[in-house]
Protein backbone atom coordinates (compact mmCIF):
# COMPACT_ATOMS: atom_id res chain seq x y z
CA UNK A 1 0.00 0.00 0.00
CA UNK A 2 1.26 3.49 -0.84
CA UNK A 3 0.47 6.56 1.20
CA UNK A 4 1.13 10.15 0.15
CA UNK A 5 0.89 12.73 2.92
CA UNK A 6 0.38 16.51 2.85
CA UNK A 7 3.21 18.59 4.33
CA UNK A 8 3.98 22.29 4.65
CA UNK A 9 7.22 23.62 3.18
CA UNK A 10 9.08 25.40 5.98
CA UNK A 11 12.48 25.96 4.36
CA UNK A 12 13.91 25.76 0.84
CA UNK A 13 17.40 24.26 0.62
CA UNK A 14 20.00 24.10 -2.16
CA UNK A 15 20.02 21.28 -4.73
CA UNK A 16 16.21 21.05 -5.06
CA UNK A 17 15.70 20.01 -1.45
CA UNK A 18 13.40 21.41 1.24
CA UNK A 19 12.41 20.97 4.86
CA UNK A 20 8.73 20.21 5.37
CA UNK A 21 6.58 19.91 8.46
CA UNK A 22 4.17 17.02 8.82
CA UNK A 23 1.98 17.71 11.83
CA UNK A 24 4.94 19.28 13.64
CA UNK A 25 7.56 16.74 12.54
CA UNK A 26 10.29 18.08 10.23
CA UNK A 27 11.66 16.07 7.31
CA UNK A 28 14.07 16.83 4.48
CA UNK A 29 12.68 15.94 1.06
CA UNK A 30 13.41 16.40 -2.63
CA UNK A 31 11.35 19.04 -4.44
CA UNK A 32 12.92 18.38 -7.85
CA UNK A 33 9.53 17.48 -9.35
CA UNK A 34 7.83 20.80 -8.48
CA UNK A 35 8.35 24.24 -9.99
CA UNK A 36 7.69 27.60 -8.32
CA UNK A 37 7.69 26.31 -4.78
CA UNK A 38 7.68 28.75 -1.84
CA UNK A 39 7.84 28.51 1.94
CA UNK A 40 4.28 28.07 3.19
CA UNK A 41 3.16 25.96 0.22
CA UNK A 42 1.69 22.55 0.91
CA UNK A 43 2.86 19.52 -1.05
CA UNK A 44 1.97 15.87 -1.23
CA UNK A 45 5.00 13.76 -0.31
CA UNK A 46 5.75 10.11 -0.91
CA UNK A 47 9.01 8.29 -0.10
CA UNK A 48 10.95 11.52 0.33
CA UNK A 49 9.73 13.32 -2.81
CA UNK A 50 7.23 16.14 -3.17
CA UNK A 51 4.89 15.05 -5.95
CA UNK A 52 2.60 18.05 -6.34
CA UNK A 53 1.34 21.17 -4.61
CA UNK A 54 -1.96 20.95 -2.74
CA UNK A 55 -4.43 23.56 -1.54
CA UNK A 56 -3.87 24.39 2.17
CA UNK A 57 -7.53 23.69 3.02
CA UNK A 58 -7.39 20.27 1.35
CA UNK A 59 -4.12 19.53 3.18
CA UNK A 60 -5.78 20.40 6.49
CA UNK A 61 -8.78 18.17 5.81
CA UNK A 62 -6.53 15.26 4.83
CA UNK A 63 -4.31 15.65 7.91
CA UNK A 64 -7.39 15.76 10.15
CA UNK A 65 -8.70 12.52 8.59
CA UNK A 66 -5.32 10.88 9.19
CA UNK A 67 -5.43 12.01 12.85
CA UNK A 68 -8.92 10.54 13.22
CA UNK A 69 -7.80 7.24 11.70
CA UNK A 70 -4.82 7.15 14.06
CA UNK A 71 -7.03 7.80 17.06
CA UNK A 72 -9.45 5.06 15.99
CA UNK A 73 -6.58 2.63 15.49
CA UNK A 74 -5.25 3.36 18.98
CA UNK A 75 -8.69 2.80 20.47
CA UNK A 76 -9.07 -0.53 18.69
CA UNK A 77 -5.71 -1.76 20.01
CA UNK A 78 -6.75 -1.18 23.66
Amino acid sequence: MCLAIPAEVTKLLPDEMAIVSIDGVSKEISVALIEDLAVGDYVIIHVGYALTKIDPEEAGRTLELLRELGAEGQGAAS
